[in-house]
């Protein structure tokens, strides 16, 4: 009898000669990027330094390609997009000590949005790990450690042998839902040492799905079928698991009101009669959700942003389905499904039935009326008309990038992203800097569209050394940049706490001027000239900055009446 784990593939004998005879002058950089290819991989992302040499050397042996920026934390930025645009696993190579903990910031805003990063490290030499102080350049006591709390998974390798499956193993955590960024490190000594091993032309690494209880589907669907009120919130669960065909579906065989969270923008049409958009700051909003007696929650832990800074209150049964299991039930008692939101959608439209409300378009509707009533009071025309001049000048299907700052602040809220995984932003971790790198990772991913990053001024200078990578690679990015001469939510949020703000001014420079520098077309725009202004910067290919000069307001929030 033979079983199936008695089954080995035998080489051919080509396949024995080649793995005998492996070509010469390769180290152990080449094992990682032969393993890199052999997943599938086509682009890395990264910046070298003095201990990742060798594997910055085996790229040029190597059909990757390789897109280096000037700060190792834009290095993530790229790569968390690259891998949001495409559901891959990005590749990032860093060196070791300043180079890696630099990336820090960009790895737990992955983290936080659930993007496939690999992030591959160089170590000091062998001698020094374990804590010993042998006085290495770049020496941590413990480098791993500075990542264990961000990363999903470690990955320390210490010989040549190790280097293939510590990789595959970390691309399959980094790939098993919720996706998420892993950590790999490798010693300087075994990256640069010469290698005999053959040359790595196959790995398999597939993550598991995470598969939903059937009993638990049953008494979902038993449930939303009989709701008197069904509402859905949509996170980003249901764009990364690309299920907004089959919550639309869903949601329209239930007639049940549906609004997405900002990291779930474009889970569900904009316009469709049964989408309250994404107004989660609203109380109006807040007050409709609190309102169903059966709420379904899908991909999304409902967290502070998601949940109105934690002032909703649901009064009705609630059902969450979400592939992170410490979300599952984190805020909100609930019927918990642990899922996959594609796989569990798929469960619940199989068994679900249709449920009939000549209502429900009507009480959207109502809604949001109301929220614009409440906006409409506060006599924000000027950031009204600054957004939709963006959206008409974007063409639809083109992703978006957005920093942290007041703009980004409205579009969560007021933008349609004309489509699944078309808007982007820093919102799960909420750093600075990540709107123009992010960007340049989403052209990498896709050249034949115009992308676009929006930035205020303060976070447009974390990233500026990036226009010089922009020009290098020739990518289609357009920046629009609002310069109100600081860090203008932080200068709202003091004056409304202190009634003065302290350190939020900055001096500014030139910016059209300094992206001229970098060999970077840049115009500076009114709010009346920027439809026109942006829509031509689109079009046209290579980088360019779009300067708009603007002090911008955020609506009032709800939150705290």
């Amino acid at each position: 009898m033979t079983h199936d784990h008695d089954l080995v593939l035998r080489p051919t004998a080509a396949q024995t000669s080649a793995a005998l005879n492996p070509p010469a002058g390769r180290n152990g950089g080449d094992l990682v990027v032969e393993t890199l290819t052999g997943l599938g991989a086509t682009t890395v992302f990264g910046l070298p330094g003095q201990h990742a040499l060798g594997m910055f050397d085996a790229l040029r042996r190597s059909s990757l390609q390789y897109v280096g920026l000037r700060v190792e934390n834009n290095a993530g930025f790229a790569a968390d997009a690259y891998g949001r645009i495409t559901g891959e696993a990005a590749p990032l190579l860093l060196s070791t000590g300043p180079g890696a903990l630099t990336s820090l910031a960009a790895l737990q805003e992955a983290a936080a949005a659930s993007s496939p990063v690999l992030a591959i490290s160089s170590q000091v030499p062998t001698a020094g790990l374990g804590g010993g102080r042998h006085g290495y350049l770049h020496e941590l006591p413990d480098q791993q450690a500075s990542f264990r709390g961000v990363v999903k998974s470690v990955h320390t390798v210490r010989s040549q042998s190790q280097i293939p499956s510590a990789i595959a193993a970390a691309w399959e955590s980094a790939l098993t839902v919720p996706h998420g960024p892993v950590w790999v490190e490798i010693p300087q000594d075994v990256l640069l040492a010469e290698t005999a091993l053959p040359v790595v032309t196959a790995m398999d690494a597939t993550p598991e799905d995470v598969v939903p209880r059937p009993e638990l589907t049953a008494v979902a669907a038993h449930l939303l079928s009989h709701a008197a009120r069904p509402a859905i919130i949509a996170g980003g669960g249901v764009v990364r698991a690309d299920a907004s065909g089959k919550l639309r579906r869903l949601a329209e065989r239930l007639n049940a009101p549906v609004v997405t969270t900002f990291g779930g923008k474009g889970a569900f049409p904009w316009e469709h009669p049964l989408s309250l958009q994404s107004w989660l700051e609203d109380r109006h909003t807040t007050d409709f959700l609190e309102d169903a007696d059966v709420l379904l929650v899908v991909g999304s832990g409902l967290g502070e942003l998601s949940s109105n800074y934690h002032t909703f209150k649901p009064r009705g049964r609630v059902i969450q389905i979400e592939a992170d299991l410490g979300k599952l039930e984190s805020n909100h008692p609930a019927l918990g499904i642990h899922a996959d939101a594609r796989l569990a959608l798929s469960a619940l439209l199989e068994t679900v039935s249709d449920r009939a409300d000549d209502t429900a378009a009507e009480r959207v509707r109502t809604v949001l009326a109301r929220v614009g009533e409440r906006i409409a009071a506060q006599e924000l025309t000027l950031e009204q008309d600054v957004l939709a001049a963006v959206r008409r000048a974007l063409p639809a299907g083109s992703p978006s990038f957005w920093d942290m700052t007041i703009l980004a602040y409205w579009a969560w809220s007021a933008f349609d992203p004309r489509g699944a995984n078309a808007m982007h932003s820093a919102q799960g971790a909420g750093g600075l800097g990540y709107g123009f790198p992010a960007a340049l990772g989403a052209a990498t991913a896709d050249p034949t569209r115009p992308v676009l990053a929006v930035s205020g001024d303060g976070g447009a200078l974390y990233s500026i050394a990036e226009l010089a990578t922009a020009r290098q690679y020739d990518l289609n990015v357009t920046w629009l940049i609002v310069d109100d001469g600081g860090y203008g939510i932080l200068r709202e949020y003091m004056t409304d706490a202190f009634g003065r703000s302290t350190a939020t001014e900055l001096t500014r420079p030139d910016y059209v001027a300094l992206a001229e520098s970098f060999g970077v077309p840049g115009v500076r725009t009114t709010p009346e000239t920027l439809e026109t202004d942006l829509a031509k910067a689109l079009a046209a290919p290579g980088p360019s900055v779009v300067l708009l000069p603007a002090v911008l307001r955020m609506f009032a929030p709800t939150h705290l009446d």
